[in-house]
């Protein structure tokens, strides 16, 4: 999992917005809709950065497409110790 966490938030260029996801996710679940406002980002930017989290388990979805919420993955909250210093290197 520490290869695909370095991968997904570092090793590609979106990788700065997919920290800001995986953050914002961590306060409490949301959809995507309300990811792009509270980033201020695209919506079809967040579902990239989402699908792309998701295709890595590193977030997983609960619900109905559009009313989906988004929540990090039992993988990602037993690595969480990892994630956070992958982010705080990348600050």
């Amino acid at each position: 999992m520490e290869a695909v966490l370095w991968y997904v938030l570092t090793g590609t260029r979106g990788g700065a917005n997919r920290a800001r996801v995986l953050r914002t996710l961590d306060e409490r679940p949301r959809n995507a809709n309300q990811l792009a406002e509270e980033l201020e980002l695209d919506y079809k930017t967040v579902r990239h950065h989402l699908d792309v989290l998701m295709d890595n388990d590193v977030v997983q979805r609960s619900g109905d497409d559009y009313g989906a919420v988004y929540l990090p993955s039992p993988r990602a909250q037993s690595n969480w110790e990892t994630i956070e210093e992958i982010i705080e290197g990348m600050e």
